[in-house]
C-alpha cells in the first residue's frame, strides 16, 4: 500500500480494483517470462538433439583436409594432393633398403618415436640386410606443434609428413601417405611394413622369415582377417555406417597393428586405389585394394607370429614373434634391451 500516494483518496472499491489490476499485470508479465524461458529452453534442447544426431550420423572428419572438410563419405578414396612437407633424408636408388618400416604417428607421440628410435626402429643391418624406419605424421593447426614437427624432422631425418588433418579418421589417408612415398621414392626397396607406435616388432625374426619364405612379388602378410563383419553400433570406435560400406562382410585383410607387402605390392595398391571405394579403416581399405588386385593373402610361418593384442613379455617368447600390440615406450626399451643382451650379446 502507498501511504502517501494518491491511493488513499480512493473508495475502498476502486482501490481494491486498482490492486487486482496490478496483480492482474504482474500475473500477466510472469506469464510472459514463463513462456519465453519455455521456447528458449525447448529450442537449446532441439539444438542439442540436432548435433547429436548430426554428429551420429556422418562421424566428424570422416576425410578432412586442411582445404576443404568431407562430412560425409565419398564415394572413391581420393589421394592427397601437393608435396610432401617433409620427407626423410634417403636416397632408395644410391642404397635400398631390404626393409622399410612405416610407423603411423601423430604429434603427441613423441615418446613413443623416441623410444622406437633407440630400439628396433634404429637403422641396422641385419643378416646382411639394410633395414630403415619412418615415421608417418599428418599436421596440425597449432603453428607452435607444427614447428616442433619441422624440427624434429630435421634433427632425426625420419618423417614422412603431407597436409592433411591428424586425426583417426583419417587413418587411411596417412597409410596411403607413405605407400605413396614408397611408391615414389622407394621402390627399390624389396618388402615393406606398416605398423604404429605402440607396437613392438623383432625385426630379427622378421627378417630371418622373410628371407626364409623367398618370395619377393606378390607378397602381403601379418595377422590375417579373413571373415570379419562391419561394426555397426554408432558407439564404437570401428563403426561403418552403410552408407560407407554396404555389404555384409569385409574382404580378407590383416590386421593394421603390423603388416608386411613385398614393394611390387605397395606400388600397385597407389595405382588401383583411386578406383576403390574409400573406407576410414585402412587396414579395411588396403583389403578392398587387395581384393581388386586378386593379391591373396598369405601367413609368414606355420605359427602365429603377429600378435594384434598385448602379450606378456618373455625373451624364450618373444624370439619368436613378429609384433606385440599395446607397448608402452618405456616397455620397448626394456623388452628390446631384454631381448638384444640374451639373444644378440
Amino acid at each position: 500500500m502507498k501511504m502517501g500516494g494518491a491511493w488513499l483518496g480512493l473508495p475502498v472499491g476502486q482501490r481494491l480494483l486498482a490492486l487486482g489490476h496490478e496483480h492482474f499485470s504482474s500475473t500477466w508479465r510472469n506469464m510472459l517470462y514463463f513462456r519465453k524461458f519455455r521456447l528458449i529452453v525447448c529450442l537449446i534442447g532441439l539444438s542439442c538433439a540436432g548435433l547429436w544426431a548430426f554428429y551420429d550420423l556422418t562421424e566428424f572428419c570422416i576425410f578432412c583436409e586442411k582445404s576443404q572438410d568431407y562430412l560425409f563419405p565419398i564415394e572413391t578414396f581420393r589421394r592427397i594432393e601437393g608435396n610432401f612437407s617433409q620427407l626423410p633424408d634417403v636416397d632408395c636408388q644410391k642404397n635400398p633398403p631390404f626393409l622399410v618400416l612405416l610407423v603411423t604417428s601423430s604429434y603427441h607421440h613423441i615418446d613413443a618415436r623416441m623410444a622406437i628410435r633407440q630400439t628396433w626402429g634404429k637403422e641396422r643391418i641385419v643378416a646382411g640386410k639394410r633395414l630403415v624406419t619412418y615415421f608417418l605424421l599428418g599436421s596440425t593447426v597449432n603453428l607452435r606443434q607444427q614447428a616442433d614437427i619441422t624440427a624434429e624432422s630435421q634433427k632425426y631425418k625420419d618423417i614422412i609428413q603431407k597436409n592433411f588433418t591428424d586425426t583417426y579418421y583419417n587413418l587411411t589417408l596417412k597409410t596411403m601417405m607413405g605407400i605413396e612415398w614408397i611408391h615414389r621414392f622407394c621402390n627399390q626397396s624389396s618388402f615393406v611394413m606398416k605398423t604404429d607406435t605402440d607396437v613392438f616388432v623383432n625385426v630379427f625374426y622378421l627378417t630371418e622369415l622373410l628371407l626364409r619364405k623367398k618370395r619377393t612379388t606378390r607378397f602381403f602378410t601379418g595377422f590375417l582377417k579373413l571373415h570379419e563383419f562391419p561394426i555397426r553400433r554408432r558407439r564404437s570406435k570401428w563403426y561403418v555406417s552403410k552408407e560407407e560400406y554396404p555389404r555384409k562382410t569385409y574382404p580378407p585383410f590383416c590386421s593394421g597393428t603390423g603388416y608386411v607387402l613385398s614393394t611390387d605390392v605397395a606400388s600397385q595398391i597407389y595405382n588401383v586405389s583411386e578406383s576403390i571405394s574409400f573406407i576410414k579403416l585402412e587396414d579395411v581399405f588396403i583389403g578392398l585394394c587387395l581384393a581388386k588386385l586378386k593379391i591373396h593373402l598369405e601367413e609368414l610361418h606355420s605359427e602365429q607370429t603377429f600378435f594384434p593384442e598385448r602379450i606378456t613379455f618373455s625373451v624364450s617368447r618373444f624370439k619368436k614373434i613378429v609384433t606385440c600390440h599395446e607397448v608402452e615406450p618405456s616397455e620397448q626399451l626394456s623388452y628390446w634391451n631384454h631381448l638384444v643382451t640374451e639373444t644378440h650379446g
